[in-house]
């Protein structure tokens, strides 16, 4: 970007940082407060705000495409790829075909030579599918070995991806059950202190319950966090982790899919390191 005249100085954009320069073409240290208020400078300001925005949206909907188990249109990865907020949040993610085998990590979007892919051989190879399918983790079945390739490769994923925690539903759990109770009773000492918690790492809190939406097999699903609703101010603790159907009812243990499980346990066990351990500490 270039220089933008701003009184008697210059102003420009530089790695999401507004510099100045003067007259002579030094460059400041900083911006001088005189021109706090100029509007060339405010102006970049807001700009930098918006980006950053920007880029946080799109590494959260990229990681909601995931989630959700959304594929993508190709038209719509190779169109958003130009732009570089959109590029760094797909750089490198693992992309899977339609039977769900591992194509590779992308690297490029083209509208013309499809996508450019890094395959499990480390060569660059090109495919053109329909829709681009960017599988949860917990879905990939040689997951460990993936790791260790991605590491190999110097792979860095904005998105998490490989590297999230995913856990799995454990093969002598009672099916008919309703409810986890691995992360309950966490206390927190005020339940503003779980409420803000909640939002912090993304879920919303509603009707008492932090909430993770979710979609799985075309079908909507909650998880479900008891967290309280009750004076801010109050002691709280967290209650059982339970799922729900999109019309809310809840679901048995066994109706649970790969997915609503990992991203359910990933929540219960979010919040549930919150807690105060202080007084865990004491009463021990």
């Amino acid at each position: 970007m270039g220089w933008v005249t701003a009184g008697d100085y210059e102003v420009a954009l530089e790695s999401g940082k507004v510099v100045c320069r003067n007259a002579a073409g030094r460059r400041l240290k900083s911006v001088p407060t005189k021109l706090a208020d100029d509007p060339a400078v405010v102006g970049l300001r807001q700009l930098t705000e918006w980006l950053e925005r920007h880029e946080r949206q799109c590494l959260a909907d990229v990681e909601k495409w995931m989630v959700r188990s959304l594929p993508v249109p190709f038209a719509v990865v190779a169109g958003v790829w130009p732009d570089p907020a959109w590029q760094a949040a797909l750089r490198d993610v693992v992309v899977t075909g339609p039977d769900g085998e591992v194509a590779g990590f992308l690297r490029d979007a083209d509208p013309e030579r499809g996508l450019g892919l890094v395959d499990l051989d480390g060569d660059t190879v090109r495919i053109r599918p329909e829709l681009v399918h960017i599988p949860h983790p917990v879905l990939l079945a040689d997951l460990e070995e993936l790791r260790e390739f991605a590491v190999e490769l110097g792979v860095e994923q904005r998105a998490q991806q490989l590297f999230r925690e995913v856990w799995h539903r454990p093969a002598d759990l009672d099916p008919e059950s309703t409810s986890v109770e691995d992360y309950a009773g966490g206390v927190f000492k005020e339940l503003r202190f779980l409420h803000g918690r909640t939002t912090q790492l993304g879920y919303r809190a509603r009707g008492g319950d932090a909430v993770c939406s979710l979609r799985e097999d075309g079908r909507a699903i909650e998880a479900r966090v008891w967290i309280g609703d009750y004076d801010g101010y109050m002691e709280t603790e967290t209650g059982p982790l339970t799922w729900t159907d999109g019309s809310g009812r809840p679901l048995k243990l066994g109706q649970v899919g790969p997915v609503a499980w990992s991203e359910g346990m990933r929540m219960a066990a979010a919040l549930y390191a919150g807690r105060d351990i202080e007084d865990e500490e004491k009463a021990a």
